[in-house]
């Protein structure tokens, strides 16, 4: 079942909000980064890796953010441009910013770190000037991380966009997408993430970002189902908790709950399905799939994502994550367990 609505009537099918980065993934794999020489350049960020991948799915896709004046932010706004994705509202910054650069370290396949450089980041110098009322009204969907909310003006930003979604009934994503980086604590993490969720409709994040989230609200450690019959209180249509290896379980205001088993594949690196997860997994609602259907897709190209090298260059097409849960199940039979 999938009683979420969207307008048809909306020129684009989801806006993303909040950081574009530049990804540099090692070529030599399996060694220290400090031992890393050759790397590969990526566009990066979670909101702009998800938006290449619904663009890559076949939606209309629309981005508020800001970028460095300089070759990084021609080199992200230009592969925006490749992929389909509008740029219209993408504003330069004028204070010196950098694009945010990430360093990714694969020691094996279930062992990788990032080293991120976010200082005088361009992505969070996004203020209130830049967000547009009309572009936000003409979206299905409006979708920022967690990362945005982590400092001003950035901060302020998401609020306003948030209040102009509110406004004209457009669909919240909320992808909490914790990163450590500017947070000053964990109370402040906790504070502005829940300002955010009591708000949305749909919330996509881990059990370790759900806990992150709650540490204030509640003492000691919730369940799945505690935490997504708190947040479905304020409005939320839909809670999805992810449990890496464990799979992933979402729960509808209906009261239903469903759970996925992740597809078994030879993984080259530990990062990156989080993105793919959460563009398939909103394509199948945009389509109107039954939310399992939803989980099924997500989880598919999640595993597709994790046993490639890059995240935005190998986000799959519909039809190729089709093909890979119909070979999987082939081979391993049928993967869902529905809760």
């Amino acid at each position: 079942m999938n009683n979420i609505v969207f307008d048809s009537s909306k020129k684009m099918d989801i806006v993303c909000i909040g950081r574009i980065t530049v990804d540099f993934n090692p070529v030599d794999l399996n060694k220290p980064l400090e031992e890393s020489t050759t790397f590969k350049k990526y566009l990066g960020g979670s909101p702009a890796n998800i938006a290449v991948g619904m663009a890559r799915l076949g939606k209309k896709v629309g981005f508020i953010g800001k970028v460095a004046d300089d070759q990084m932010g021609r080199f992200v706004t230009k592969y925006f441009e490749k992929e389909g994705i509008d740029t219209s509202q993408l504003a330069i910054a004028d204070a010196g910013e950098f694009i945010g650069l990430t360093f990714t370290e694969i020691l094996s396949p279930s062992q990788s770190s990032i080293l991120m450089n976010r200082n005088f980041a361009a992505d969070l110098s996004l203020t209130t000037q830049a967000v547009d009322e009309e572009y936000i009204k003409n979206s299905k969907i409006l979708l920022f991380s967690g990362t945005a909310l982590s400092t001003s003006p950035s901060r302020e930003a998401v609020l306003l966009a948030l209040e102009y979604a509110k406004k004209h009934n457009i669909i919240v994503i909320f992808d909490l997408d914790y990163r450590s980086y500017t947070w000053k604590s964990k109370e402040e993490i906790s504070v502005y993430y829940s300002i955010v969720a009591r708000r949305s409709d749909i919330i996509l994040g881990s059990r370790e970002e759900f806990d992150l989230m709650e540490s204030v609200i509640f003492s000691g450690e919730n369940s799945d189902i505690d935490s997504a019959r708190y947040w479905m209180k304020y409005g939320n249509q839909v809670i999805v908790i992810k449990h890496g290896k464990n799979g992933s379980s979402a729960y509808t205001k209906e009261g239903d709950s469903y759970t996925i088993k992740p597809f078994p594949v030879k993984s080259l690196k530990s990062f990156g399905g989080g993105d793919a997860y959460a563009s398939a997994f909103i394509y199948g609602l945009l389509e109107e799939w039954d939310i399992i259907d939803c989980l099924e897709f997500g989880s598919g190209s999640a595993a597709m994502l994790v046993a490639s090298h890059s995240c935005s260059d190998d986000m799959p097409t519909a039809e190729t994550i089709h093909q890979f849960i119909r070979k999987e199940k082939e081979e391993y039979g049928e993967m869902i367990a529905r809760g």
